[in-house]
C-alpha cells in the first residue's frame, strides 16, 4: 500500500474550481501518495487569523491550493471595491502566513487576468502584471490579487518558500455562480437564457456584446492545477488559458448558450449597461512551452456540458 506523503488542502474547495478539482481527482487524476482535503467557509472564516491558523493545525497540510476569495461579476465589483479589497487581503495574508508558519512545502494560489493593467499592449503575459493600474471597475479585487504575487516573492526571497500562483482567464463550468446580478458573464447568460426560454421572451444581454474574452472550462483548469502543484517550480505566476485564437465575443458566447439550450428567441443588447474592459487577451505561450500537447475542451462542447448541468440542477444552481 502506497504511503500518503502529500496532504493537499484546497481552500474554497466547494466553489467552481474546487469542485472541478474534486471531480478530476475522483475520476482518476489523483495519485496514491496524495490525500485531498477540500474546505469551505463552513470549516473556517479565513478572514480570521486565529481560525485560519486553527484550520492548518487541524489538517497539517504539506501542500495548499488556495482558491478561497470574495468574488463577483462586474456590477458587484463596481458597487463594492473596498469590500473586495479588505476581504481578499485578509484571506490571502492569513492563508499564506499560516502556510509559512506551519511549514507547508508548496502553495499554489489563484489569481485572475483582471489584475493586469487596464492600459496595456496585447497579448498580456506574466511579466506585465505590475505595469500600471488595473481597470477602475474592479480595482479592489485586482490589487488584492496582485498582492499575492508580491507576498509569494517575499516568502521565496526571505524564507525560501515555494509559493506560486496561476492566472486563469474567464473560468466557467458546473457549480458556477449562476446569479444574474452578481455572477460572471457566462453563467449569468446561461441563467438568463433559461428564464427567457421559460417565459417565451427575448434574451437581453447587458452591454454591446462586443467585448472579447478567453473562456477556460473548469475541468481543464483543474487538470492544469494538478500539473502546477506537482511540476511547476517557478515563483513567477503562469497564465492558464486557451490560445489567443480561441477568444470569443460576448455576443458569440450568448449565441453558443442559446444554441446549447435550444433557445430560438430574439437576442437584444442593452447598451445602457457597462461593457467593462473591452478585451484582456492573454498569451498562453509560457504554458505551451511547458505543455505543448495539452488539449482544451472545445468552447461549444464545454458550454453544452455546463448548460446540461445547470438544467439538471436548476433548483440549487440558480441561487
Amino acid at each position: 500500500m502506497t504511503e500518503v506523503t502529500k496532504r493537499i488542502l484546497v481552500t474554497g474547495g466547494t466553489g467552481l474550481v474546487g469542485r472541478a478539482i474534486q471531480k478530476v481527482v475522483a475520476d482518476g487524476e489523483g495519485q496514491p501518495d496524495e490525500e485531498w482535503i477540500f474546505v469551505s467557509s463552513r470549516d473556517a472564516d479565513l478572514t480570521s487569523s486565529s481560525e485560519t491558523k486553527a484550520l492548518f493545525e487541524r489538517y497539517e497540510p504539506t501542500h495548499v491550493i488556495h482558491l478561497a476569495a470574495m468574488v463577483g461579476g462586474l456590477f458587484k465589483n463596481i458597487r463594492s471595491n473596498l469590500d473586495f479589497w479588505r476581504t481578499n487581503i485578509h484571506i490571502n495574508d492569513n492563508v499564506l502566513h499560516s502556510a509559512h508558519e506551519s511549514g507547508v512545502q508548496k502553495v499554489v494560489s489563484c489569481l485572475s487576468t483582471c489584475i493586469f493593467p487596464d492600459k496595456t499592449t496585447y497579448p498580456i503575459d506574466e511579466t506585465m502584471i505590475h505595469n500600471g493600474p488595473p481597470h477602475s471597475s474592479n480595482f479592489g479585487y485586482s490589487y488584492a490579487k496582485r498582492m499575492i504575487d508580491v507576498q509569494n516573492r517575499g516568502y521565496s526571497e526571505q524564507h525560501g518558500r515555494r509559493f506560486t500562483a496561476v492566472i486563469p482567464t474567464n473560468v466557467f463550468g458546473p457549480h458556477d455562480n449562476f446569479n444574474i446580478e452578481d455572477g460572471h458573464v457566462l453563467p449569468g447568460l446561461i441563467h438568463k437564457v433559461y428564464l427567457a426560454k421559460q417565459s417565451g421572451s427575448a434574451l437581453t444581454v447587458w452591454g454591446t456584446g462586443k467585448p472579447r474574452r478567453q473562456f477556460i472550462y473548469s475541468l481543464d483548469l483543474a487538470r492544469l492545477f494538478l500539473w502546477v502543484l506537482r511540476e511547476y517550480d517557478e515563483v513567477e505566476p503562469i497564465i492558464l488559458s486557451v490560445g489567443e485564437e480561441d477568444e470569443v465575443s460576448i455576443r458569440e458566447a450568448a449565441e453558443a448558450i442559446a444554441e446549447a439550450m435550444e433557445f430560438t428567441g430574439e437576442l437584444v443588447f442593452d447598451t445602457t449597461k457597462s461593457d467593462g474592459q473591452f478585451k484582456k487577451t492573454a498569451s498562453n505561450a509560457k504554458l505551451r512551452r511547458y505543455l505543448p500537447g495539452f488539449q482544451f475542451t472545445p468552447f461549444r462542447k464545454a458550454v453544452k456540458e455546463t448548460c446540461a448541468w445547470f438544467n439538471a440542477n436548476y433548483a440549487t444552481a440558480r441561487k
